[in-house]
């Protein structure tokens, strides 16, 4: 899976890091994954951050 990872991000010509925060942005986004944030969840707190400081 890593191998096959590093080859996609070559061929997409983006760093293998960055298609891996995608993948597992995907995943949270899914709910395969609960150690982060999913994008809408991240989009609340950004609101939220921005009422307080106003």
């Amino acid at each position: 899976m890593i191998l096959a990872r590093t080859h996609v991000a070559k061929d997409l010509g983006i760093h293998k890091e960055a298609l891996r925060g995608w993948v597992r942005q995907a995943e949270a986004d899914t709910g395969e994954r609960d150690d982060r944030l999913t994008t809408a969840e991240r989009d609340e707190l950004k609101q939220l951050r921005r009422r307080t400081r106003s």
